[in-house]
């Protein structure tokens, strides 16, 4: 058999590294690792970090029980490449508390038993975290359009659901959920 049909006289091909060093803020402390480039925002903190309060729901960003904040803005950290967050800060609903203190959304949950299974939980807090920030920032909704006279979002149980419409609950604690949000803005 001719050695050119074999790939013999071919160069081999360029080893490329797949893999790249990043810097992230993670609940407060600076840490630099190597991450693949594959690897998802998700999986470096469960798998880097051990935290393991973002979950992996559907995988695909529909369902919000991997919501973390990053840089202040609530994200499905299933959809985002770790690698690309260079020098961003990320929160988890580890780092949402204040030493001994439960944020003030964490506390709510658990006074209105916002939860059943409690595998969406650390999502939805994440999110309503989030959630509240925008809705202090002005940003719009479906049930509010956009207008830059009014400032911060007045949020009713219409408001929060949609707001919230992003993470999803298969056990339907949704109306303890708008309740401990409602609370938070009381």
């Amino acid at each position: 058999m001719d050695s050119l049909a074999l790939g013999a006289d071919l160069e081999p091909e360029p080893v490329v590294d797949e893999h790249s060093t990043v810097t992230l803020f993670v609940n407060g402390e600076e840490t630099t690792l190597t991450v693949d480039h594959r690897a998802t925002v998700l999986e470096t903190l469960r798998e880097c970090f051990g935290l393991t309060g973002a979950k992996k729901g559907c995988d695909h960003g529909q369902c919000g029980a991997c919501t973390v904040l990053v840089d202040g803005r609530r994200i499905n950290s299933c959809l985002l490449l770790a690698v690309t967050q260079d020098g961003a800060t990320v929160t988890t609903v580890e780092g949402l508390a204040d030493g001994e203190s439960l944020h003030p959304v964490q506390q709510a949950f658990v006074e209105r038993d916002a939860l059943q299974c409690g595998f969406c939980t650390p999502g939805q807090i994440c999110s309503a975290v989030g959630m509240l920030g925008e809705a202090a920032d002005g940003h719009p909704s479906h049930v509010t359009p956009p207008d830059p006279a009014t400032g911060p979002v007045a949020l009713d149980a219409d408001e929060i659901r949609e707001r919230m419409s992003g993470n999803l609950c298969r056990c339907g604690a949704y109306p303890r959920i708008v309740e401990a949000i409602e609370d938070v803005i009381e």
